[in-house]
């Protein structure tokens, strides 16, 4: 068995993945394996895999099946105690992983561990968050954060108080370079399918925490990271946020709550409407409202 397995998941991302296994050449331990899951690339980064990184194990999707679905295709593959998530714009540093694995090695209440983001001038990404709750879908992303937009709870959600600077306890890292002790995972499926990018983090860092497990953050682990080039967004980013959360809370706080998120976002739709009929009515240009409307009776049947 291999010491450490990394899965890069990448989606028509050619460049940012040659730099990404370049950087893993010099980083990792000897007994180590890298698996790229390409889902479905059209820009030849399955054949620049293939030509240029012969030790890279490689597995191919035909059809695009998402962040989770992939990495989850990887971790199935793999054969390290220890698995590195890993976004394909992501450029490992120095000894990052190798501290990473010390760090498991020796703590083992801890069932994952993340690094410091930093852009390529060397600032901080502050990704951290904290798990929602109740609070969150009335506080976060309505009108009442419009009208008071340091609210203890967005504070609390978005992590503002954290401080990068020194090591701690995280609830919900950034997925983009995630280091997780395979024992912790228990089953092969690590990411919930059901859920987009926005919540399978949060689903995978909730069932971690009910599971009793630690995730650490190491401000000295540093992981240069392009921000989200790692696949192509969905074509309707908002719906797909919205029903990603749905299922995330009913998931983790029952139906009750699922219909709570209904009527959150329905006090953010009843403002939308609002705003554009006085908007109309001073004579501005005109947003259309049906698409809106559809996509909410759709969410309410979700």
């Amino acid at each position: 068995m291999s010491t450490i397995s990394v899965v890069v998941r990448s989606c028509n991302t050619k460049s940012h993945l040659r730099a990404c296994l370049e950087s893993l050449k010099v980083c990792l331990p000897m007994s180590s394996e890298v698996l790229v899951v390409d889902d479905a690339s059209r820009d030849g980064s399955a054949r620049m895999v293939a030509d240029d990184f012969q030790h890279v194990r490689l597995l191919k999707n035909t059809q695009r099946t998402g962040l989770a679905a992939t990495m989850n295709l990887g971790l199935r593959a793999a054969r390290g105690a220890y698995v590195l998530f890993l976004h394909a714009d992501a450029i490992v540093t120095g000894n990052a992983i190798k501290q990473m694995i010390a760090f498991l090695e020796t703590n083992l209440r801890y069932g994952a561990v993340a690094p410091r983001l930093v852009d390529l001038d060397g600032a901080t990404f502050p990704m951290h968050k904290r798990l929602p709750n109740l609070w969150t879908p009335i506080l976060h992303g309505t009108p009442l954060e419009r009208a008071w937009p340091s609210n203890r709870e967005v504070n609390r959600y978005l992590a503002r108080d954290f401080d990068y600077d020194q090591d701690g306890d995280v609830e919900c890292p950034s997925g983009a370079c995630l280091l997780m002790r395979r024992k912790a995972l228990r089953k092969e499926s690590a990411f919930d399918e059901t859920m987009g990018a926005e919540f399978h983090e949060a689903d995978l860092c909730a069932r971690l925490a009910e599971a009793g497990w630690r995730i650490a953050y190491l401000e000295a682990a540093r992981v240069v990271y392009a921000g989200g080039s790692a696949g192509a967004p969905a074509p309707d980013h908002e719906t797909e946020y919205q029903r990603n959360r749905l299922a995330f809370y009913r998931k983790h706080h029952g139906e009750v709550a699922a219909w709570w998120v209904k009527a959150c976002v329905a006090l953010t739709v009843v403002e939308l409407y609002v705003v554009e009929c006085y908007r109309r009515a001073e004579g501005w240009p005109e947003e259309p409202l049906l698409p809106v409307w559809e996509h909410f009776t759709g969410f309410l049947r979700a």
